[in-house]
């Protein structure tokens, strides 16, 4: 689909993290070593729930989605800013940066959803454990992660066209290490009164839901972990939501907690803090999260290492 709009430009300048060239060096190696670390991680875990059939529960499908979601939220952004820096331009055409609007959006909104389902497969674990089986049946699993895709393209899909629409001036510089859609429509010498909203609303609608939800959901789990009479009992129930509240935990601090801070200060210097943490940080963390207290992830990794049963 060709995308476009009134003005005679095909490019803007992706300024990055630091502007200072004697650092150049040393952002290459630090993001492209997170980046690896990054995409290594996500894949074993990926890798771990597929070859072990102990894993495939719907706690473990929905991890491998988030792991297949955070592997695309780098892939989107890091390599560009890592060849942006290699070759020493700044440079990301009109159509790349859309690109790049659309697919960060994607794998952003998954993320979310999925967190969103994780909360609701612990709850029910932890809520109606001997209806477990029943309720989250493979057929759920499944059309659940189907709407979770359906409604992510949707979703960024929405805000791609309509940044496409925007005219632009000769101001193309972009403070981020990749188009960032608020950094864009900011840039934008047309109305982007309808960009404000529909940003606003769907970040409402998506991240604030999401947000209530988990906590709904969180709030029923530690209902039901006190009503639980061994401290034996207690302590395995939590131990199965641990991961995931962290991983939430440390997804939404950064993301929301940062942004807001950002909006308040008009810190471009923060909204970077805040897209590096939950668009780097957080998906590099997310398997360590998930595989340092977690025996069968621990014990299908390792045949992966040993080449042994």
């Amino acid at each position: 689909m060709e995308l476009g709009n009134d003005t005679q430009f095909s490019k803007f300048l992706l300024l990055g993290l630091l502007e200072e060239p004697e650092l150049q060096p040393l952002i290459f190696g630090l993001f492209l070593s997170m980046y690896l670390i990054t995409a290594c991680g996500n894949l074993l875990i990926i890798l771990a729930t597929i070859s072990d059939s102990h894993l495939h529960t719907p706690m473990y499908f929905f991890l491998s989605n988030l792991s297949f979601a955070d592997i695309g939220l780098t892939s989107t952004t890091v390599p560009k800013m890592l060849v942006n820096i290699q070759t020493q331009s700044k440079v990301i055409t009109y159509a790349g940066c859309i690109n790049q609007i659309f697919f960060f959006l994607l794998f952003a909104g998954l993320d979310i959803f999925l967190l969103t389902i994780m909360a609701y497969d612990r709850y029910v674990a932890i809520c109606h454990p001997l209806h477990y089986t029943v309720i989250m049946n493979p057929r759920l699993c499944v059309l659940m992660i189907l709407v979770s895709w359906i409604m992510s393209v949707l979703h960024s899909l929405l805000h791609s066209v309509i940044a496409s629409w925007l005219s632009f001036c000769t101001d193309l510089k972009i403070s981020h290490f990749f188009c960032e859609l608020n950094q864009v429509v900011h840039l934008a010498c047309s109305d982007t009164f309808l960009n404000d909203m529909v940003i606003y609303l769907t970040a409402m609608g998506i991240a604030g839901s999401s947000l209530t939800y988990v906590f709904y959901s969180y709030s029923k789990i530690v209902f039901s972990i006190c009503a639980i009479s061994s401290a034996q009992g207690r302590y395995k129930a939590f131990s199965t939501c641990a991961s995931h509240l962290s991983v939430v935990s440390l997804f939404y601090c950064t993301s929301l907690g940062v942004y807001i801070r950002a909006s308040a200060t008009h810190s471009s210097h923060s909204s970077l803090t805040a897209s590096v943490m939950y668009a780097v940080v957080t998906p590099m963390l997310n398997p360590f999260i998930y595989s340092l207290r977690n025996k069968d992830i621990k014990r299908a990794l390792k045949p992966l290492f040993t080449g042994k049963e």
